[in-house]
This record gives C-alpha cells, sequence and structure tokens, in this order.
C-alpha cells in the first residue's frame, strides 16, 4: 500500500484543524444555549405557566350594580344582540395548552438574543464540521466514514444538521440546542481522543461503491434517531412535571425550566413523527448492508455480530411504530420503548465494534 502524498497528509491536517475549530465553535454554542435558558428564567415575560396559571384561575372579583352584557362589534342581528362568553370561563390546563411554550427565552429580550447568537454559533460550527469531514474524505479519497472516528464525526454532523433543519424549517425548537450540542461535543470529544486515528486507505472489504450508499443511509438514520431520543428524553422531564402540576406540586426548582417547554403531548408526537420519518431509510440500510455482504462474502445473511444489532435496532423501532400505530402505545410506555431501541442502535455501534470480533472489526481502533 502506497503512502499517502504530501498534498494528502497536509489535506488531512487541515480536516483536523477544522474539526477542532468546529468542537470550538460548538462549546461557545453550547454555553451560549446555556445562557438562553438562564436568562430566560427572569426578566419580562419571564413567569413561568404555573404563575400564569394562577393568575387565570384567580376569580375576578365581582362588579357593583347590575352586570352588562358584552355585545360583539355593537352589531345586532334581527333585534338579538351578540352575547360574548361569560368571563368566568374555566381556562385551559397550563400544563398542557402550552403548546410550543413560551420559549426558551421566556419572553425576555436579552434571552432571545443570546438565543440567535447560540444558533448562528451553531451554523457556523456546523459548516466547519461539515468542511472537517469533506477535507478528510478528499485527503484519501474515499468516503469519510472507514472507521470509527470518520463515523462518529459524520454521525455527530448529521445530528446537528438535524436541529439546524429543524430550525430552518422555522421549527421552535430553539429547547433543543442545550441537549443536541451537548451531545454533539460528546461525540466529537471521545471521536477526538479515544477513536483518533490517522488518514489510510480501507481494508479490501470496505472497497466498493456499497460504502456509499449503505454507511451514509445508516449515518443518516443514526442522526435523526439521535435527536428523536433527545426529544424523547424531554418528553418524559415534561411530563413528570406535567404530572406533578396536575397534584398541586411542580413548584420546585426546575419548574421555570420545564414550563418553557412545549407540552408533553407535543413533545411525544414530535419524537414519533421523527422516528417514523427516519425508519424507511434504516429499513433500507438494513437490506443494502445485506446486498454488499453477499457481494463480499458471498451471502446476504451470516448472524455476524454487526448484522444481528442491525437487525435487533430494526425489530425495536418497528416494534414501537407498531404499538404507537396500532395498539395505541403513547406517552411513557412509548417512550420507554423508543429509547431502548435507540439504546441498541448505539451498541450496535460501539459495543460490537469495541467488545465483539466479528467480520465487521475493522472500526479502525488506535492501538498502543
Amino acid at each position: 500500500m502506497s503512502n499517502p502524498s504530501l498534498a494528502d497528509q497536509n489535506l488531512a491536517q487541515f480536516a483536523n484543524w477544522l474539526m477542532y475549530s468546529a468542537i470550538a465553535v460548538y462549546l461557545l454554542a453550547f454555553v451560549a444555549a446555556c445562557a438562553e435558558w438562564a436568562f430566560g428564567s427572569g426578566g419580562r415575560g419571564g413567569r413561568t405557566s404555573v404563575e400564569s396559571s394562577a393568575a387565570q384561575q384567580t376569580p375576578a372579583a365581582p362588579s357593583r350594580g347590575r352586570t352588562r352584557s358584552a355585545v360583539v362589534g355593537g352589531a345586532k342581528e334581527s333585534g338579538t344582540q351578540v352575547l360574548a362568553p361569560p368571563a368566568s370561563a374555566p381556562p385551559a390546563d397550563p400544563a398542557t395548552a402550552g403548546g410550543d411554550g413560551p420559549g426558551v427565552a421566556g419572553g425576555n429580550p436579552k434571552a432571545d438574543l443570546v438565543g440567535r447568537i447560540a444558533v448562528s454559533l451553531t451554523v457556523l460550527a456546523l459548516l466547519l464540521h461539515f468542511g472537517s469531514v469533506l477535507a478528510r474524505g478528499l485527503a484519501v479519497g474515499r468516503p469519510p466514514w472507514g472507521n470509527m472516528y470518520e463515523f462518529s464525526t459524520a454521525f455527530a454532523l448529521t445530528a446537528s444538521a438535524a436541529y439546524v433543519g429543524l430550525l430552518a424549517a422555522r421549527k421552535p425548537v430553539r429547547w433543543l440546542g442545550v441537549p443536541v450540542l451537548f451531545s454533539v461535543l460528546l461525540t466529537l470529544g471521545l471521536a477526538v481522543s479515544v477513536l483518533y486515528v490517522d488518514s489510510a486507505q480501507l481494508v479490501p472489504a470496505l472497497h466498493s461503491y456499497w460504502l456509499w450508499i449503505h454507511v451514509s443511509a445508516a449515518i443518516i438514520s443514526g442522526g435523526v434517531f439521535h435527536t428523536a431520543a433527545v426529544v424523547t428524553v424531554l418528553y418524559l422531564v415534561r411530563d413528570r412535571w406535567e404530572r406533578a402540576v396536575a397534584d398541586g406540586r411542580g413548584q420546585g426548582r426546575g419548574a421555570g425550566l420545564w414550563s418553557r417547554l412545549p407540552s408533553s403531548h407535543k413533545l411525544d408526537k414530535l419524537a414519533y413523527r421523527l422516528t417514523g420519518l427516519v425508519f424507511p431509510l434504516w429499513t433500507f440500510a438494513v437490506i443494502a448492508g445485506a446486498v454488499w455482504a453477499e457481494a463480499a462474502w458471498g451471502r446476504y445473511w451470516g448472524w455476524d455480530p454487526k448484522e444481528t444489532w442491525a437487525f435487533i435496532t430494526w425489530v425495536a423501532y418497528a416494534g414501537y411504530l407498531h404499538a404507537r400505530a396500532t395498539a395505541g402505545w403513547k406517552g411513557r410506555r412509548a417512550a420507554v420503548l423508543g429509547l431502548v431501541a435507540f439504546a441498541t442502535f448505539v451498541f450496535n455501534y460501539y459495543g460490537v465494534n469495541i467488545l465483539i470480533t466479528g467480520l465487521h472489526s475493522y472500526g479502525g481502533l488506535p492501538t498502543n
């Protein structure tokens, strides 16, 4: 195997510097996202939905004298006045009627500005991240996901891109910034400190155009599954808080945070939609892997550990979607099943590559 040229080495080093720069900007974006939550806890519009609920539910003082009925628009139809609904109508449950919630900024202009800065920094970090992955691929003249380091950086890229994509679609999901950026930083930190290997050519089994198809489908699926798992965790937290509010509690330290999340119903629905959106792609990734296995080893399926756990992941997510669509599973039971499915995906990547020996044991782990 020929050594890489000096130009390729320089390009690989440039990819590393871009990665370090992306991590630094991601860190700044994470700090700004945390600051938005902190600033949003007070100031104008900083009342929690619990406090707003108390204000709404306080009965109005009775007026003196005879109560006059309000006339809508001052109009009459056939001599009959159109009356407004009585002012004493009971308000909706604040824990579930919040829709998308007051947002992370909680109506505080300073917090909103910091949140916008966090989003801008995230987009900049995403561009640097993409440049690093692209430069790594150009340096070796192949898809940049031939080992665990490269797969991890590409996986984190898709997770970050999924978050930015939701923002670009004008979805009010800035509340995803802290958990998504934290997990992206954790993945990239593990990649550069533990999984890093120098750029090199692929082992013979990976020399196939199916590397573009199969692995890229798995990376995109994993990034969206990751975002869905983050939303599911937030759903469990918000749902627990809503139950506490219903029981007359929920006034603890976290009340100001959880009240600014969307309602548990919206979080549950978003996690379900993200999973349903990407599940066909994951199905394709599993099928493409079987086709590649036939081309490389002469059989479509051999119950190799990687194949087995890919199938287990498929079954887990299929069970999650089936339970929701046919058995009516919603809420915490479905959330737990969704997190179990994502755990199988994570184990398929880290556990199988590190702990189990098989035909797929070419993750490129660094050796001492």
